[in-house]
Parts: structure tokens; C-alpha cells; sequence
């Protein structure tokens, strides 16, 4: 089944910040919610209070009204870069090309984070896509009600077995009480175009509340050829039986993106940032497979015939809450997730049999799994006690396939189509996950100021691996953690101030993949060799930290310290685009210190001003061999991890108007391991600018919206890592990094009905 429907196209410094001022400055949070406004200054800290108040650990928080003042269709990811501590990049305007996307916290990965939707696991959100699916295909950005950010130990109850770095927990929004009609359509540059339309039904007589809502956007991309396309339904119920609430929520998404090439920095000062794929210049691409090289293109990974990654997720889930008595509430879920994907390449490198020097090569993702998370809640007065248990069962299947290209003059297979009919299989595995994790914890009110929480999980994950076609990879590995201990402590100073610690240890999963970091991505003669040596990913995390708030202005501080033991490296073996089998091996630990900050600031009634800084220090602590040789890491900086970042946001808001300034600072990066390739820091200044019309009748409430990103046209470098990370680069050459997009321009009209 597809959604889409076609719309008429519009197209419309220095390395250290000085001494300590980032962590002196403030800055601002938007609220933009109408019924909001009477509320006044007065409420307005309540209203955005991101920082965790009563939070043992360090966690903060955005809500549906914060994230509404983005332009349609950006991702939840984006508005996170604003928190204490997050380096979140991306290739695109939205922060929703899943291929670019990154995230790091304290020096830890995306892959090596925690991700739920309403406490249903989003598994690690690699692209590789082999145990969930990215948040942007899970929930449309517009029913997102609420976004939660734990920079160090997420919550025991985390259905996550990769969240050694901090978790990132999405709840979507209720349907609402009244009968309503919501829509928001919106056009940009590239000839961007949005639709989106929410139908809630109100309570009715059966006390059912429920919710409907679509979507299509459809984008070229700000260089090359191409667009980038999704269609989405989301449908939410709530059932009411007494005291007990039954909830139900479905999900479906189909996702085209047109990939921008991976360049370096060679190839940036040869060709121009704004180079990209052949796309659609076939003719060119068949030359320059057969060698015949024309223009500035020296080599076949110069550029490619086109490239893509296709999605199509359905993700539902049935959760119950029923309270069993005066002291015990249980809530019970379960869910169900289908994928199919393939990522698509055109390469030189293959030609098709009797036709094109070139042929397109995929690496295929089809996933089938289900789960159930239960949990209980006692409340025994001054200790509330909470056990649940997490089960998944997890089916993925992976292939690198070959399909023919028969003529060299006309192409035959439009990237934008999932591809049938090879003519080559060089392989394919099957995996099965089976995940059991059980939790215990306590949080004692030992006196009327101060709180302790401890208690402990235990994680067994079993992966087995079963040989379709190609290398023999059959076999077992299996994560077995039974004690995880976890405590904190909250002390109230007063009714201003607490102050908050917490320490955890944690457990990253091996994974069921014959990509990245999984015992699998390699042959099955060294798998033989590790898989009963090779131990898990662990960090140990330690955090200290102090809250404050009064009537206009709120804040935290958080000191931490993160031992991560055991850290797998995936050395690849060869050129990263071709493909080749890894050498996986436990490279030692890595120890990650810093300090995090954030104030809000309600300077009056209209005006706002929102701050975050941090500095973080992510080193290296062994060595490396990769093969023979001895890579001298030890004391190097954690590739992508900048040391100092600093946002400030300053916001105006009225009955009418509203207006958004901000800025983020990003300190340099590093992308190879010795640090002999890295990125030069950058700022980035993003507006928006709104009118609300209020009532006209029918229409309930109209609002016009203008946003500007990357508003001084910044020439910058977003994601580093994209083709992998290397040893060193000295001559420029690692293929790995991605052009952020130049400054675009989004305009929508918001409507109720």
C-alpha cells in the first residue's frame, strides 16, 4: 500500500570558546502553545522545566509544545542537540537522513545508546537496521508529546540492551478529549512540500478516545539529483474499562531517500562541497566505470550512478494499565515490528552480465519481532518498589545482492523501487535474538529530603546465526549479565534546590548482524576463534549534579565520570564500500570526564532565554593492533566527540508573535584514531519566526510559520564517520564525511478545526 500523492512543487573559529563562558551564559526555551499564553510569565518555568526535577540521575526533557517550532517534519532528534552534552549531527535541514544522522553523548555512539517509543524498544537505531527502526519512521514528529534525554544510566526498566551511554525515551501523544481536526502544510527550498492532517475523535459514549493521522512529505536534496520521500499513517486509541486503561497504537511508514556521496577532504577541495552521485547523467557513469574519467574525477569512488536507502516499517503495540489494589499498579505491553529494507549502490565495481559496466549492490534488511514488557509497581509507603520483565523475539534476516543494469545507454531500475531478481547472491544470513531482561528496584524515602533508589538488572540475550548462502557463519554467542546494580540518592536542600547522584553499570549486547560490530561481520574462522573469549561492551558511569529553580529561572550542573571496558572494534578489512568481512576484537577501555550545564531563564513575560554548555574529555586508554600492526592510540580523543559544545536560545513569545534565535557551538572532531584527521569546530545560527491569526470562525486557530536554518549560510562539515572511522588520514583521503546543508528557508500554515 502506498500514501503518497504528488503536491505541486514550489521551489522557492577558534577551538576553545575563551576561559569559562560557556558555562556562564544563558539562553532560552519557546513555548508555543496558545493555551499557554493566559497562563503568564508565572507559569512559564513550569511549563518548560527541562531538567529533571526529582530525578536521582541526570535527565532532561522536551515537550510536544518545545518541539512544534521546528520546521514540519523535523526530526525529535534535531531538537535534543540543544540538551547538556549531545552532539547530534546530520547531512540534512531536518536531521531525518537516517544515512547521516548521529548522535553522541559523553563520547558514546548512537549504536551504543538506548532508544523507546511509549517504552517499546527502537533497538539501537543503526542504519543498519537490524533490531528496531529509526525514531523518524516510528511516530510522526507532530504526535511526539514528550522527549526524554538520560545522558548517563537510563532507567532499569529500559527495554534496551545497548543503552551503555544514556537513553532516549519518546512518548507519543494522547488523543485528545474534544473532537478535532488539526492540519499543517508546509513548502521550502529544494522544493520541499509537507502535508500532514490529524483527526481526534473526542470522548465517546464508550469512553474511547482515538486519534488518526497522515502524512506525506517529499524534498529534493539541497545538492545533486533526488529526493527524499515518506509517507505516514499513525492511528492511537484509548480504552477506559473502570480503573484500567487500554491503549493501542499502530504505525506505518514508507521511506525513499536519495543519498548524498560520502566525500573527503581531498575530494572537498578537488570538487567542491556540492558535488555529488552521476545521477541522472548515466552516460557519464558508464564512462567512468569503464575508466573513461572526464572533468576533476580521478578514480571510481569520485562518484557513483546513485544510491538510496528504502524503508518500510509497521510498528503497533497493546499496552494495559490495572491499578490490583489500593498499593499495587501493573502495566503490561505488547508489540509487534515488520521491516523490509535494502540500501542500494550503484557500483562500478560489479558489472551486469551481458550488459552495463556497472551493476546496483544491496545490502537487504528484513526484520519480524515481537515482545512483551511487564511491570508492578508496590507502593509500600516510604519504599516503592518496581520488577518487571522484558521478552523479545527477534528474526533478521540480511543479504548482499547483485541486480543487472542489461543496457549501457538507458537504466532500467529506478532507486526510489525496492529491487527484484538478482542475478548475484554473495550472501545471506539469517539471525535469531532472543532477549530476557528482568529488573528489581527500590526507591526508599528515608526522610522528607532525601530519596535513595537501587536496585539491579539482569540481561541474557542469546544470538544464533544460520547460513543461507555464501561464507559458512553458523553458530551461537550469547550475553549473559545476571547482576547490573544501579543506585542513586536525591537530597531537597530546599524548595529551590536538590542536589542528585548516581551510579551504573551497564551491558551492550553482541548483536545479531553480519555488519558492524557483531561477532558475525566477521569470517568464520575467526568468529571460531572469539566467540568464547571476546566479552561484551561495559561502562561504568558516575554522576553528581545540582538542580536549581525559582520563579524565573531554573538550572542544572552535573559533574560525571564513564569507564567503558571492552570496547569492540570492527577493523575493516580493505575498502569500506566494497565490503569485505571485519576483524572484530576487544580493543581495551575508554574513560570519558566532564560538565554539564543548562539554565532557563524567563526574563519577562515575552521574552525567554534558554543556555546549555558542556565539556567533555573522551580518551583512548590501550593501544590497538590491527593485524600485525600496533596502532598507538592510548591518550588519543574519542573520534566524534567535541570537546566543548554551547548552545544559546533566546525567544520571544506573545498572544501573536512569536520568535526563536539559535545558536549552537561545535568544538573540533576527530574521525580517525591516531588524531590525524579531524573537522574544525563550527557555529550554526537557526530563526524561526510566527503569527498566530486566533480564532476565525471555523478555523479555530491559524498560525503562519517561517523558519531559516543554517541562517548565516554556514560552509560546514556535519557527520564525520559516514564510510567508517580510520587509523590516520594525513593526505585527506578517508572517504567519510558529509557537507552540512546551506541555509534553506520552510514556510507553514497551521491549522485547527
Amino acid at each position: 500500500m502506498s500514501l503518497h500523492f504528488k503536491l505541486k512543487k514550489l521551489n522557492g573559529g577558534g577551538r576553545h570558546l575563551p576561559g569559562l563562558l560557556p558555562l556562564a551564559v544563558l539562553s532560552l526555551v519557546t513555548a508555543s502553545n496558545v493555551s499557554a499564553q493566559a497562563a503568564g510569565a508565572a507559569a512559564g518555568i513550569e511549563e518548560i522545566s527541562v531538567f529533571g526535577k526529582g530525578e536521582t540521575r541526570q535527565v532532561q526533557s522536551l515537550t510536544a509544545t518545545q518541539l512544534e517550532q521546528y520546521p514540519a517534519g523535523t526530526s525529535p532528534l534535531k531538537a535534543i542537540e540543544k540538551l547538556p552534552g549531545v552532539n547530534f549531527q546530520s547531512a540534512d535541514p531536518y536531521g531525518a537522513y537516517e544515512w547521516s544522522t548521529r548522535i553522541v553523548v559523553r563520547g558514546f555512539g548512537q549504536n551504543q545508546m538506548g532508544f523507546t517509543l511509549d517504552g517499546i524498544p527502537l533497538g539501537d537505531m543503526s542504519y543498519a537496521n537490524h533490531n528496531g527502526l529509526h525514531i523518524s519512521r516510528a511516530i510522526l514528529s507532530e504526535n511526539i508529546g514528550l522527549v526524554a534525554l538520560s545522558q548517563g544510566a537510563g532507567a532499569l526498566g529500559t527495554a534496551s540492551t545497548s543503552n551503555l551511554g544514556g537513553t532516549l525515551e519518546f512518548e507519543s501523544a494522547m488523543p485528545d478529549s474534544e473532537f478535532g481536526v488539526n492540519t499543517n502544510a508546509s513548502v521550502g527550498s529544494n522544493g520541499a512540500q509537507r502535508l500532514y492532517g490529524r483527526i481526534d475523535s473526542g470522548n465517546l459514549d464508550t469512553a474511547t478516545r482515538l486519534s488518526l493521522s497522515l502524512a506525506t512529505q517529499e524534498t529534493d536534496k539541497w545538492k545533486g539529483a533526488g529526493a527524499q520521500e515518506q509517507d505516514f499513517i499513525n492511528l492511537k486509541g484509548v480504552q477506559e474499562f473502570g480503573d484500567a486503561t487500554l491503549t493501542g497504537y499502530y504505525s506505518k511508514s514508507e521511506r525513499t531517500e536519495i543519498d548524498y556521496q560520502d566525500m573527503s577532504k581531498e575530494m572537498i577541495a578537488r570538487l567542491g562541497r556540492d558535488w555529488d552521485n552521476f545521477y541522472p547523467d548515466y552516460e557519464r557513469s558508464v564512462a567512468t566505470a569503464r575508466g573513461q574519467f572526464s572533468g576533476n574525477v580521478t578514480s571510481l569512488d569520485d562518484a557513483y550512478w546513485n544510491a538510496s536507502g528504502l524503508r518500510e516499517d509497521n510498528l503497533s503495540y497493546l499496552a494495559l494499565e490495572l491499578p490490583l489494589g489500593s498499593n499495587m499498579q501493573w502495566k503490561t505491553t505488547a508489540y509487534f515490528h515488520n521491516n523490509e529494507g535494502q540500501g542500494l549502490w550503484g557500483t562500478p565495481y560489479v558489472v551486469t552480465p551481458n550488459g552495463a559496466p556497472l551493476s546496483i549492490r544491496t545490502t537487504e534488511y528484513d526484520i519480524d519481532r515481537s515482545g512483551w514488557i511487564s511491570s508492578v509497581d508496590f507502593d509500600l509507603g516510604a519504599h516503592v518498589v518496581n520488577t518487571g520483565i522484558w521478552i523479545e523475539d527477534n528474526d533478521f534476516n540480511q543479504a548482499r545482492r547483485f541486480y543487472g543494469e542489461p543496457s549501457a545507454t538507458t537504466p532500467s531500475r529506478p532507486f526510489e523501487n525496492f529491487q527484484r531478481n538478482p542475478f548475484r547472491t554473495d550472501w545471506e544470513y539469517s539471525f535469531n535474538t532472543e532477549t530476557v531482561q528482568l529488573h528489581v528496584q527500590d526507591n526508599w524515602q528515608l526522610t522528607d529530603g532525601l530519596e535513595l533508589q537501587f536496585g539491579f538488572k539482569s540481561v541474557d540475550v542469546e544470538v544464533s546465526a544460520l547460513t543461507v548462502v555464501g561464507a559458512n557463519k553458523t553458530g551461537t554467542v550469547k550475553t549473559d549479565e545476571n547482576f547490573l546494580p544501579q543506585a542513586g540518592f536525591l537530597y531537597v536542600l530546599n524548595d529551590n534546590s536538590e542536589i542528585f547522584g548516581a551510579a551504573a553499570r551497564n551491558v551492550r549486547a553482541f548483536i545479531g548482524s553480519a555488519t558492524g560490530t557483531s561477532p558475525f561481520s566477521t569470517t568464520q574462522a575467526a568468529f571460531e576463534q572469539i566467540r568464547n573469549t571476546i566479552k561484551p561492551e561495559m561502562s561504568t558511569t558516575l554522576e553528581l549534579g545540582w538542580r536549581f529553580r525559582n520563579d524565573v529561572l531554573e538550572g542544572v550542573i552535573t559533574g560525571y565520570h564513564v569507564n567503558f571496558d571492552d570496547r569492540l572494534l570492527a577493523i575493516q578489512q580493505g575498502s569500506s564500500i566494497i565490503g569485505n568481512f571485519n576483524a572484530l576484537a576487544n580493543v581495551g577501555t575508554v574513560k570519558s570526564t566532564g560538565l554539564e550545564t543548562g539554565i532557563n531563564w524567563q526574563l519577562s513575560d515575552m521574552l525567554n532565554w534558554y543556555n546549555s554548555a558542556s565539556i567533555n574529555r573522551s580518551t583512548y586508554e590501550d593501544d590497538i593492533v590491527d593485524g600485525t600492526t600496533v596502532v598507538r592510540t592510548s591518550g588519543k580523543t574519542v573520534v566524534d566527540a567535541p570537546e566543548w559544545m554551547f548552545t544559546s536560545e533566546l525567544g520571544l513569545e506573545t498572544a501573536s508573535v512569536f520568535a526563536k534565535l539559535n545558536f549552537k557551538y561545535t568544538d573540533e572532531r576527530q574521525y580517525t584514531y591516531l588524531n590525524e584527521g579531524s573537522v574544525p569546530s563550527f557555529t550554526m545560527f537557526n530563526l524561526a519566526l510566527g503569527y498566530r491569526f486566533g480564532d476565525l470562525g471555523m478555523v479555530r486557530e491559524l498560525t503562519a510559520q517561517l523558519d531559516v536554518t543554517n541562517l548565516f549560510d554556514k560552509d560546514y562539515i556535519s557527520t564525520v564517520g559516514s564510510g567508517g572511522f580510520v587509523n590516520s588520514d594525513l593526505n585527506g583521503t578517508a572517504q567519510t564525511l558529509l557537507p552540512g546543508a546551506p541555509r534553506q528557508t520552510f514556510l507553514s500554515l497551521k491549522a485547527s478545526f
